[in-house]
């Protein structure tokens, strides 16, 4: 039985809670099978990021090549790239990809920080994302995110239109990192589109943005709608988190083995 591919760009995690482990697992559990590039090396708990070492653009570049040229590729999901270098080579391979499936989906999470604020880039992080913008068919903030992208504005849906008018097709901005008792994410396109309201889970978690972009590049990739792919992927999301587990003090890991139907493991 054949799975279709994601090719996922993202930083290694050491802790094993987010980044490319965690991409991994929460596309193996929808149904799609992940290829992995490395495009950052952290040193990391799960709570903290110490330090950040970008691989070379060629090493990434050399990491994608192999795939590409033989893998059909039905998604790419891209999190942590490191600094321009790298995105504009990410820029680079998605527009080869897209010679030949010009419809192909990219969801990209913008990460600019740790959830403690810790740098991830090893330079001005909004510029160094600059590339990939215009190729994403998915933009996927948080609030501080979408705040910092979009030069301090913290209304949303002038957050959105600025970035659908950098040529992203839709934009996500999640809620998570407010303090209401109700997550509410938000979904914009240029025709319109609705939010979805989740009760607010106690606690931190180590991973959640990565998360539910995988998800959704691997219901992407598996031939689900955009609709359909931002319900079914926010739902296995909070299912991951309402049966994370702890490792040690501080934030928890996402149960990424839980079904998507009932968010339970």
């Amino acid at each position: 039985m054949k799975r279709a591919s994601v090719l996922v760009f993202a930083g290694s995690d050491p802790s094993g809670g987010a980044g490319i482990q965690a991409d991994i697992l929460a596309i193996t559990a929808l149904g799609a099978h992940p290829l992995s590039v490395i495009t950052v090396l952290t040193a990391q708990d799960n709570d903290r990021v110490f330090s950040v070492h970008p691989v070379s653009a060629a090493l990434l570049q050399r990491q994608a090549q192999p795939l590409i040229d033989k893998i059909e590729i039905a998604a790419v999901k891209i999190g942590i790239v490191g600094n321009r270098a790298n995105a504009e080579a990410i820029a680079e391979i998605v527009g080869t990809l897209r010679l030949r499936q010009p419809d192909l989906p990219v969801v990209f999470d913008p990460v600019l920080a740790s959830g403690q604020g810790d740098r991830l880039a090893a330079e001005d992080a909004i510029q160094a994302i600059g590339p990939l913008l215009p190729i994403a068919t998915l933009v996927t903030p948080n609030l501080p995110e979408a705040i910092a992208l979009c030069g301090g504005d913290r209304r949303a849906d002038r957050q959105a239109e600025a970035l659908l008018k950098q040529g992203c097709r839709h934009v996500l901005i999640k809620g998570g990192h407010g303090d209401d008792e109700n997550v509410i994410n938000r979904w914009f396109t240029e025709d319109g589109g609705r939010s979805w309201t989740w009760p607010r889970l106690p606690g931190g978690f180590h991973g959640s943005g990565c998360t539910l972009a995988a998800a959704l590049a691997a219901l992407l990739a598996c031939g689900k709608s955009m609709a359909e792919a931002l319900d079914l992927a926010q739902a296995y999301c909070h299912g991951a988190l309402t049966n994370a587990y702890s490792i040690t003090d501080g934030q928890s890991i996402p149960n990424r083995f839980v079904s998507i139907a009932r968010g339970k493991a």
